[in-house]
């Protein structure tokens, strides 16, 4: 298969795609947000074509016309690559937020860094805090990794005894991405600000995790945590101490605490909800006077690491499924072959199937076979579909409960926010298909990294105090209300 370039502004990267490869399959990777989802309607997504050709159908004239752009933008969800191109990324030029607001700040001189510490994937990005734009990205994976994929898995490596050495390459890998963001941009840094689960707070501190081990699974201190650069080995130099923003609970980090930063939930009047589909499942709900949060243990599922041929949202994953006649058809990330299934997929396929009466409803394959054939070696096991079905209780379930708490119901959300890494290629109508979200598809927002977003917003002054949503954010033990199991159970079987 032939392959082309392309060369991304001001971040002076250049990577190399297969031809015909949709421009959102690539950008998401380095925190570029996809507000609408692929539909061409928000313009969020826009990108200047410096050198090359995309082609444009009718219907991209039309929206880029319609969001008054001139002949040589485009918009990355409706493009893709078929030639060497250069684009200069417009979303670098500003700060995104996840409800579009806009983004007042303080202006100041000098850099910052905003670091996503995530189980899976790190994301950081360099920052002119004069105008908020963002001059340099750079991705890895988690070195972690090693030590299992989710964060059960991780905590017990710790108490197994490699606990130094987790906090060691994590630092370490850390300082290494930190020095490739500061390659071309040797001005100094006045500030670097970390967000992530409780989990990977505690590991990077170097504190004890085991009592995210067992029941009640209580974290004694998870309070802010800073750090001089030459304690964790690190090059830069720093005027600022290094600040790892606080977790609000126990299964409930500073990610979250980000992305209610990032929508601005804790400023509203009315009452908005955020789920973030990471490795962990994350719901926050509430307004300006009072926020409640949860955890659920939905993350491995989306994730793909319970589910036989899962993965995350990279090349080769098929990211979703349409139906053409009666058969799948797979959009593949990275247009190669397919090689697994990532969560926004295992969606779509399980809406699906039972929307062709392929399953029933409580899961079953109603051929009797083990497996069912989603796209050339792709196929969903019994298990898979068993997996995907206590995962989407989970959140269902969650989020039933914490409107509950607040004596509101889903009628009284005006948004409930989608984030996490395959956030962007959701299908809206297969979500509430599942039962899921039991919300109206206008109610409900895809949005991806809201803990880049809001770890960004901690780089300027009025947003760095977050006491007051702290206090005003009550941490909810799904499993301790009265009426869990019976919701949980409902929540399983698909309509």
């Amino acid at each position: 298969m032939r392959k082309h370039s392309i060369r991304l502004h001001p971040l002076g990267k250049e990577i190399r795609v297969n031809d015909q490869t949709p421009l959102i399959d690539v950008l998401h990777e380095f925190g570029i947000e996809f507000p609408c989802g692929g539909k061409g309607t928000c313009g969020k997504c826009k990108v200047r074509l410096l050198d090359g050709e995309i082609h444009m159908s009718e219907a991209h004239q039309q929206k880029t016309t319609r969001l008054g752009l001139s002949g040589d933008w485009r918009l990355a969800c409706l493009s893709k690559c078929t030639g060497d191109i250069s684009l200069e990324i417009e979303q670098f030029n500003h700060l995104i937020l996840a409800d579009e607001s806009d983004f007042e700040f303080i202006p100041a001189s000098g850099l910052g860094i905003a670091i996503d510490l995530g189980t899976t994937t790190v994301v950081a990005q360099l920052v002119d805090l004069s105008n908020a734009k963002v001059l340099a990205v750079e991705t890895m994976l988690n070195p972690q990794i090693r030590f299992g994929s989710d964060l059960i898995s991780r905590i017990q490596a710790c108490i197994d005894g490699n606990a130094a050495e987790m906090t060691r390459i994590i630092r370490s890998s850390l300082g290494t991405l930190i020095d490739r963001l500061l390659a071309n941009h040797p001005t100094g840094i006045e500030s670097v600000v970390l967000v992530g689960n409780t989990a990977m707070q505690l590991i990077f501190s170097n504190s004890d995790v085991s009592s995210l081990a067992s029941y009640p699974f209580h974290v004694s201190d998870p309070g802010s945590k800073t750090f001089d650069p030459k304690e964790l080995g690190w090059k830069v130099q720093v005027k600022e101490p290094i600040h790892f923003y606080p977790s609000i609970a126990s299964f409930v980090g500073s990610d979250i605490l980000a992305g209610i930063v990032a929508t601005g939930m804790h400023k509203k009047e009315s009452f908005t909800a955020l789920i973030d589909l990471g490795t962990n499942g994350e719901i926050a709900v509430g307004n300006k006077n009072q926020i409640v949060c949860a955890s659920t243990a939905a993350g491995p599922a989306f994730e793909g690491s319970n589910i036989s041929m899962g993965m995350r949202a990279q090349a080769g994953a098929i990211s979703s499924l349409t139906l053409d006649e009666g058969n799948f058809r797979a959009h593949v990330i990275g247009n190669t072959p397919p090689k697994g299934i990532c969560g926004s997929a295992l969606i779509d396929a399980v809406a699906i199937l039972r929307k062709l009466d392929l399953i029933g409803m409580f899961g079953e394959i109603n051929s009797g076979e083990e497996n069912v054939i989603i796209s050339g070696d792709v196929k969903l096991s019994q298990k898979d579909i068993n997996e995907f079905l206590l995962a989407k209780a989970a959140i269902a379930a969650g989020l039933a409960i914490l409107l509950k708490n607040l004596s509101i119901s889903s009628s009284d959300l005006t948004e409930l926010y989608i984030a996490g890494g395959f956030g962007s290629f959701i299908t809206l109508e297969n979500l509430t298909a599942t039962g899921m979200v039991e919300l109206p598809e206008e109610k409900i927002r895809k949005i991806g990294n809201t803990a880049l977003i809001g770890a960004k917003m901690f780089l300027f002054a009025e947003n760095r105090d977050t006491r007051e949503i702290i206090a005003k954010t009550r941490h909810v033990r799904l499993e301790g209300d009265v009426g869990f199991q019976d919701i949980y159970v409902e929540r399983m079987m698909l309509l």
